[in-house]
């Protein structure tokens, strides 16, 4: 409105003054100083008298004229609601129950009693290692042993009734004794060439076959894994040692598996690495199907800041100032036809989860913002709402 008022303005200036052009150039030519102030006048006064008018068309035109020409604009409510943030890294599946077994015995493995893919208990043989005899000097030591007990037995009958000497009682004793340290030790060596399951689990791998030469804690016979403890370890910066504690909530999702999981930290660790400035978190993971393995690759999201009564904004309709200050519009003054004043506000933002970012401050809730049309607004415009969205983001 204002533009036409300016050409209908200049357009009544130049029909005024062309009408008179020939007095107007004589007067100048003439070079007769009060005349040419005189026309001067003459045309400033007839330019007053139009913006006059002007003025009086424009006000009975915004009287009758039904369409306000403001900027249409949609806005948010903001409102208090939970914020979770979270921090994203990459983890491996790992598990304490993964182990190569090696044999605590030199010699040659006789006999391997289970198969790959097979479930074993804890304790369970799972191969034989001949044992050079052993058995049979075992097997003379056990009737040795026997023997001394006899004698021993006896002997201790006899001195319970005062007959016999005491060396005779003792030395029948000690030879007992000694028999049995002897037994034993042999129990426990001849029990060295029965390789069994160290926890529950399966074979993974039959590494080495039967008839081959093997040597103790060197050579690898089979692997053995549970997969109902897994686990995924992980190396966090050390920005977060004291947000990521155990308990946090994380989803970790397997891009291999198409799968994603919400579990929790088990573990945080206390020690930095000094190489990178890191420690080691370790994060439970369910795994009832065992489609979860070892060394998988996973993409972990860290709870390390929850706010419940935050205050969440698109970061699309922030804008920032010459001095580096972020702002956003709200609407004032909203009357009952939606129609309200452009104001900026200036905030302070904290940390941004996907499109949303938290404010600190400037803002409380119930402000109403202006989402769609806050680049093209300016402060103190008119503007008019034309959809409200209660919700700003999505949790």
């Amino acid at each position: 409105m204002k533009k036409i008022s300016i050409l209908f303005l200049t357009a009544l200036v130049l029909v005024s003054c062309g009408g008179d052009k020939k007095s107007t150039e004589a007067i100048i030519e003439s070079g007769n100083l009060e005349a040419i102030r005189a026309k001067r006048a003459e045309i400033v006064t007839k330019q007053t008298e139009i913006q006059e008018e002007l003025k009086t068309i424009d006000e009975a035109i915004s009287k009758l004229d039904t369409v306000k020409h403001v900027p249409l604009i949609t806005s948010i409510t903001a409102k208090e609601e939970l914020f979770n943030h979270f921090f994203e890294v990459q983890g491996s599946v790992t598990t304490k129950d993964l182990l190569v077994v090696t044999p605590e015995y030199n010699g040659i493995l006789t006999n391997v009693y289970v198969k790959e893919g097979q479930k074993v208990s804890r304790g369970q043989a799972l191969a034989k290692i001949d044992d050079g005899g052993l058995g049979q000097q075992l097997a003379q030591l056990e009737i040795q042993a026997e023997l001394a007990k006899t004698t021993f037995e006896r002997q201790k009958r006899l001195w319970d009734q005062k007959i016999g000497s005491e060396i005779q009682y003792l030395q029948a004793k000690s030879n007992y004794e000694a028999q049995s340290r002897a037994v034993s030790q042999l129990q426990q060596q001849v029990a060295k060439t029965i390789v069994r399951a160290p926890f529950s689990g399966t074979i993974d791998d039959v590494i080495t076959e039967q008839g081959s030469v093997v040597a103790a804690g060197q050579t690898p016979l089979l692997r053995i894994v549970n997969l109902n403890n897994m686990y995924i370890e992980t190396e966090v910066p050390e920005s977060y040692i004291s947000d990521v504690t155990k308990g946090k909530t994380v989803m970790a999702e397997f891009p291999v598996l198409g799968k994603t999981f919400e579990t929790q930290v088990r573990q945080a660790g206390d020690f930095i690495n000094p190489a990178n400035r890191t420690f080691k978190v370790e994060v439970s993971i369910p795994n009832k199907d065992h489609l979860v393995k070892p060394n998988l690759t996973a993409k972990l999201k860290i709870n390390d800041y929850t706010n419940e009564k935050a205050i969440l904004i698109p970061q699309s309709i922030i804008s920032e100032n010459a001095q580096g200050e972020q702002y956003v519009y709200v609407v004032d003054n909203k009357n009952s036809e939606n129609e309200g004043i452009a104001k900026k506000v200036i905030i302070t933002t904290g940390k941004t989860q996907g499109d949303v970012i938290e404010v600190l401050s400037g803002i409380k809730s119930g402000t109403e913002i202006i989402k769609e049309g806050a680049r093209s607004v300016k402060d103190n415009q008119p503007v008019k709402v034309i959809e409200y969205e209660e919700s700003t983001s999505k949790n």
